[in-house]
């Protein structure tokens, strides 16, 4: 009997906090600025950083089940094993949506800031074209092996934090730290909830791939808090930079870019629009690494047909799971659906992240794999600020959003149904 393929273990502490940190660092920073300026005034740097603390206590709870399992999949492995097959299915139809949908419009973005370059990405039809070849150069990078994407994002996040730390140095040198600041009111703190809930989504990235991880088990939950540490500090110290340098300069949807015109002349707005192509780049490579991983485990845990299980032979990577997943993001590009799919991301992932923390709740009360024997008096206060949080969020999202996730549901039940036929299909034929 030939012996079963798996994926190496390569990626190692540095590669799994790169892949965190690009998963929160994408093209959201390049516009958020203005946005939390106009909400917040000076007080948005101390939001970014309070806000960090329910947020790593979420990460905490997602990242400790980590520590339970040596393999990938993520919240859709935590839910199936404490939930059933059914949750668990409807969890990785959910992420692999919202993440594809994310990946399609990001992938836009990319090209847009190419254009601004490069004029001759401008045209319509260019731009599409460009759009899919840059789909299927990230879709083949993944392909050829998770050591070669991962050196490859190392050297993609360098060429993005290099702009970024030079505009915040020059600016907070010439201008000084704008540390005054006043409380917003509540109502304020509302409007930009879901902006920077949105800044931090993706710090779980090296979750999913946790089977190509080396020593997963300590490696995810220290890269998980590090890289949001790390990427909190970056955001709050890029608003204190703008607030300095001046927003009232430039266009509020390319506020950084304003800044570094300010600052640099025309060469700043080349390097900023640069960064940009850099730091969507190397977010849209982390997705690419984390969530085709998702589909791998679940062909390979008998919710998918056994095709999504594959691993190549030559490069001991889940490649038709990575062209799948590919195919979808291209799919959805092309047809612009992800605009009508937009809204719901933030409703998707608030319940992934209840899902996660009741499959937190049940998997303690069994002392799964000793969980509850693991977990201290602190976790008394991070879990009731894990809940606290996603139930605020949740709260924020729009009802057409609660409506489209509730129809979400549905087609997931639709697409379990049948992919349960196909799996039984499968296993009766002949050998």
């Amino acid at each position: 009997m030939t012996e079963k393929l798996e994926p190496p273990r390569v990626v190692g502490i540095l590669g799994a906090s790169l892949l965190n940190l690009n998963g929160m660092i994408g093209a959201g920073i390049f516009a958020l600025p203005a946005l939390l300026y106009v909400g917040l005034g000076g007080f948005a740097p101390w939001a970014i950083l309070l806000f960090a603390i329910p947020t790593a206590c979420l990460a905490a709870a997602a990242s400790k089940l980590s520590t339970l399992f040596d393999a990938s999949g993520g919240a859709q492995l935590y839910v199936e094993t404490a939930l059933g097959k059914f949750t668990g299915f409807q969890v990785g139809w959910f992420v692999i949506c919202a993440s594809s949908t994310g990946r399609a419009a990001n992938f836009h973005v990319l090209v847009s800031y190419l254009a601004a370059l490069f004029p001759v990405f401008g045209g319509p039809v260019v731009h599409l074209v460009t759009v899919v070849a840059c789909i299927a150069i990230t879709t083949g990078l993944c392909v050829i092996g998770t050591r070669r994407s991962v050196g490859g994002m190392g050297v993609g996040t360098a060429l993005k934090l290099g702009p970024l730390f030079l505009l915040c140095a020059v600016g907070l040198a010439t201008n000084g730290v704008p540390l005054t600041a006043e409380l917003p009111t509540f109502t304020g703190l509302e409007s930009v909830a879901l902006l920077i809930a949105y800044a931090f989504s993706g710090f779980g990235a090296s979750i999913g791939s946790a089977g190509e991880t080396k020593n997963p088990r300590v490696t995810i939950y220290r890269s998980v808090i590090v890289a949001l540490g790390g990427v909190a500090v970056i955001y709050a110290i890029i608003m204190w930079a703008y607030i300095a340098i001046g927003p009232e300069v430039g266009d509020g949807d390319i506020p950084l870019a304003a800044a570094a015109q300010k600052l640099f002349g025309d060469l700043g707005t080349v390097m900023i629009s640069a960064a940009a192509v850099f730091s969507i780049a190397t977010n849209q490579l982390a997705g690419f690494i984390a969530f085709p991983r998702i589909l791998y485990r679940m062909g390979d845990s008998g919710l998918l047909p056994r095709f999504f299980a594959h691993v190549s032979p030559r490069f001991l990577t889940p490649d038709y799971a990575i062209l799948s997943y590919g195919a979808f993001v291209a799919l959805i590009a092309v047809t612009g659906s992800f605009a009508t799919l937009a809204t719901l991301l933030v409703a998707v992932e608030q319940v992934i992240f209840a899902l996660v923390l009741v499959s937190f709740g049940v998997l303690w009360r069994s002392n799964f794999r000793g969980l509850r024997d693991s977990t201290g008096p602190l976790w008394l206060i991070i879990l009731p600020v894990a809940v606290a949080m996603v139930v605020w969020l949740s709260i924020q999202v729009p009802a057409s959003a609660i409506l489209s996730t509730t129809g979400m549901i549905a087609v997931g039940a639709a697409l379990y149904w049948l992919a349960k036929t196909s799996v039984r299909r499968q296993a009766a034929k002949p050998v």
